[in-house]
């Protein structure tokens, strides 16, 4: 079977390289011809239009192959291949025209010829493309009787490049464009007209029999998408979304990569634009390390980082699975990447030494943490000892051992903490930016609330409760959030990394808060059910150290804007390093004889605002 492709493929590169060769000729004729105003050429020029001939096709044809013509497909010509033509043609005429001028002097060559050829070479040689391209196109597009009845919203690029490869399968009836540009209305892409606005979905989708629906505006905001979303609904019409951008991070668009709409893409908030120069600059070629890398967020760094192309990728975790999964997903998408998987816990002080000795990391991203509230709550002398001695173990590392940066993922339960999990983090919080005025690394710590599809997450939680015909549990029916998407998340951490200079706590800005009843019942709707009559939802009273909502930055911090309007700045709480070191070796002694009591009282000497 490949043998037979490939012999093809041969095939069809050496018939259009003959093809070029004929029209060398034909335009070399139909140079001479125009020159003598279309009549007879006469016999003394008949002689050098030969000579030119003899000379100009193995010339012309060795320029062509050169520039590479025949490394693509007609069928996919396009304007790299104009420029390719155009190239190969003039080099081609100046090589003829100065090896004519060494023998001949360009004697009985009208200079008139050495013009017209290469106009007349391009034109022959693009409209045989062009017209190859435009049959091949009108073919399969009058094949398309068959597949899914398809609507496109979004006439734009990815819209464009989308139906561009819609036309090449069969699955696929691509019928018609909607967009809200008036510009665009009443014009055509690739022969699929643009009917219309989402004003005139409803009677474009009754007159021409759509099956399908399909989002095509990648950069588009939340409440364009709950806009299409609800029209879906209502016209009983299945709706699949392209990824966002960052999901999509600059890879090509294609039919492969459509899916159904989440309610993360209902939740998410507009796109948000980031330096990808600055994050680049200070993450390509450097050595990587990502602690918990096998969780939620970490998982994510991992792929973002991976992209900048770093000298080596170190991901850290305790868990044994987590580890073999991240392992399984990055080296089948970055197979060229060095990349070490290392299996260890934050809290183990010799392992630490050993991962910094070997590796010496540049750039840290610290992730790995116990985060679910009543896990913590229940079990107070684990959460402190991972969040906070093993925040700890991996900062001091990371100043004995010169890195450039270490990035701290804290969280919105932080401030004016209700638990011990946000204690814990925000006394993290406080080492992390009181070590950085002692140390040549930069500490960075990046604070924000829920991500939406996170390992303990509402989310998922609601999805197998309707999945299992519900009650839905909701603690409160006042309780809120903030969410956002992981790769969001992330790629603020990122930004944050390169704007930091050391010792600030950036705060990602979260929009407006969720009313978790609201999500419960729209999770609901979103499945095609109706709340209170298909799928219960059942308050079932606040769990230990949970608060009703959660907040950015407590009355100490006055929130700062910086070049990035997504980020913003918290000012930070400096104390005395004597007294901060004397009262974590007084929690480290209350973790190890698990006195909860006395552990939640130094909690709360550190964090007065801990209730």
């Amino acid at each position: 079977m490949h043998s037979k492709k490939f012999r093809v493929i041969l095939f069809s590169r050496w018939a259009a390289f003959v093809h070029d060769l004929v029209w060398v000729c034909l335009a070399l004729f139909l140079a001479f011809w125009i020159r003598f105003n279309l009549s007879n050429i006469p016999p003394i020029y008949q002689q050098s239009l030969v000579s030119l001939i003899l000379v100009g096709v193995p010339i012309q044809g060795a320029s062509c192959w050169f520039f590479g013509l025949y490394r693509g497909f007609w069928r996919f010509a396009s304007i790299p291949d104009l420029f390719r033509i155009l190239k190969s043609v003039l080099v081609g005429t100046i090589v003829i025209a100065i090896v004519l001028w060494v023998f001949t002097r360009l004697q009985n060559i009208p200079r008139s010829v050495l013009i017209l050829y290469p106009i007349l070479l391009i034109g022959g040689m693009c409209l045989s493309r062009i017209l190859y391209r435009w049959h091949k196109d009108k073919q399969l597009g009058l094949s398309k009787t068959e597949g899914t009845r398809t609507l496109i919203i979004g006439a734009g690029q990815a819209g464009e490049m989308l139906v561009r490869d819609m036309m090449r399968r069969t699955e696929y009836n691509p019928v018609v464009f909607v967009d809200d540009d008036p510009s665009k209305h009443n014009r055509e892409i690739h022969g699929i007209p643009v009917a219309g606005g989402l004003a005139d979905l409803r009677d474009i989708v009754t007159s021409l029999g759509i099956e399908l629906i399909i989002f095509a505006i990648p950069s588009a905001g939340k409440s364009t998408l709950k806009e299409v979303f609800s029209q879906c609904k209502a016209l009983d019409i299945p709706c699949q979304t392209l990824p966002s951008l960052f999901e999509m991070a600059g890879e090509e668009v294609r039919s492969e990569r459509l899916r159904k709409i989440t309610v993360e893409d209902l939740l998410g908030r507009d796109v948000v634009r980031l330096d990808s120069t600055a994050i680049s600059d200070y993450l390509q070629g450097k050595r990587v390390l990502i602690t918990g890398g096998g969780g939620s967020i970490g998982s994510e760094l991992c792929h973002q980082v991976a992209k900048q192309n770093p000298e080596v990728l170190i991901i850290y975790d305790n868990g044994e699975f987590n580890i073999y999964t991240i392992e399984q997903i990055l080296r089948a998408k970055f197979p060229s990447l060095h990349m070490e998987f290392i299996l260890g816990d934050v809290k183990n002080r010799d392992r630490i030494e050993w991962l910094f000795s070997t590796f010496s990391p540049q750039v840290i991203f610290h992730a790995a943490a116990y985060k679910h509230v009543p896990i913590v709550e229940n079990n107070p002398a684990e959460g402190v000892n991972t969040n906070i001695f093993g925040t700890k173990i991996v900062a001091e590392a990371a100043d004995r051992y010169n890195a450039d940066r270490f990035v701290f993922i804290s969280t919105d339960k932080a401030v004016n903490p209700a638990n011990v999990m946000g204690a814990s983090k925000r006394i993290a919080e406080l080492f992390c930016q009181n070590l950085n005025g002692r140390s040549r690394t930069k500490y960075i710590t990046t604070r924000f609330g829920n991500v939406l599809g996170s390992a303990g997450s509402v989310v998922p939680l609601f999805q197998k409760q309707i999945e299992k015909g519900g009650p839905v549990t909701v603690t409160h029916p006042e309780i809120t959030r903030y969410f956002m998407t992981i790769p969001e998340a992330v790629s603020l951490i990122l930004q944050a990394g390169a704007m930091g200079a050391g010792g600030e706590i950036f705060v990602l800005d979260m929009g407006e808060p969720v009313l978790i009843k609201d999500l419960a019942e729209q999770m609901i709707r979103f499945s095609g059910l109706v709340p209170g009559q298909d799928i219960k939802i059942v308050y079932t009273g606040l769990r230990p150290g949970e608060k009703l909502f959660e907040e950015l930055l407590h009355s100490g911090e006055n929130l700062q804007p910086t070049s990035h309007v997504k980020l913003l700045l918290a000012r930070c709480r400096q104390v005395d390093w004597g007294w901060l070191e004397e009262e974590f070796a007084r929690l480290e002694q209350a973790v190890i004889f698990r006195d909860v009591d006395l552990l939640k009282k130094h909690l709360k000497n550190i964090v007065p605002e801990y209730q």
